[in-house]
């Protein structure tokens, strides 16, 4: 059985993050939290479909397909960074913590359209009603999942915190798949919520220092099949490095 994702209007999107440490936009609701809808954004999805692979998989899989850059939004103002390594320390990645992994940059086809521009400013903006105004580090990850081994795992690290002050996911698309639920706990409390983000453009935001989360694996459905997600992350006060 498949649950619903608990949508929240725009307009109570920043009283559910200060009162739940999450919330769930459907796409029509995007123009009004961020400036840019779900079909400014859609000439971004073409993008997925040249993943190279992550050769960093320490169970050794060959499900994980992803590109990352880094850029910094302070206000309206959005700029890229010099292509760098992700890292995350051990205490919030047990299984890929503590190394340098440095994956193959976004397509400047990509991060020069107007609506990533924009989508970024609107997250920054998200941000800074949370936490303040200032300077955000903002990391943008593009995964493929597949079916290739006959299964595919979202978070392979489990139920986990990112180690920033806001995490962005949005659902790029599932194709001839079952499974892939989402799942948000309280990082300090026994409440928490599950449910299948299916249509394109959906977007959960995880107030980090208040949740933990995961998504659950996912297997093909009638034949190959993928979910494709954008993961943006947003930190104060610098990138996270060794």
């Amino acid at each position: 059985m498949m649950f619903s994702p608990p949508y929240v209007d725009a307009a109570h999107c920043a009283e559910q993050l200060r009162a739940l440490g999450h919330a769930v936009l459907a796409p029509a609701s995007l123009p009004a939290t961020m400036g840019c809808g779900a079909g400014e954004l859609s000439d971004l999805a073409g993008f997925w479909n040249d993943l190279p692979p992550d050769n960093y998989l320490k169970d050794g899989g060959r499900y994980r397909f992803r590109r990352h850059s880094s850029f910094v939004v302070e206000g309206d103002a959005v700029t890229q960074c010099p292509h760098r390594a992700h890292w995350q320390p051990l205490d919030y990645n047990a299984l890929h913590g503590g190394i340098e992994r440095l994956f193959e940059p976004m397509d400047p086809a990509a991060t020069s359209l107007p609506a990533w521009q924009q989508l970024l400013r609107g997250l920054g903006g998200i941000a800074s009603g949370l936490k303040g105004a200032k300077p955000w580090f903002v990391e943008a990850h593009q995964f493929r999942i597949d079916t290739t081994d006959g299964i595919g795992r979202p978070t392979p690290e489990g139920a986990h915190r990112d180690g920033v002050d806001l995490v962005a996911v949005f659902l790029i698309g599932r194709h001839q798949i079952k499974g892939g639920e989402s799942r948000v706990f309280e990082a300090a409390g026994p409440q928490g919520q599950r449910f299948t983000m299916t249509e394109p453009w959906t977007l959960l935001l995880l107030d980090d220092e208040r949740v933990i989360h995961e998504t659950t694996p996912i297997q093909p459905e009638g034949g190959h099949g993928h979910r494709d997600t954008l993961v943006v992350t947003l930190r104060a006060g610098g990138f996270q490095d060794p």
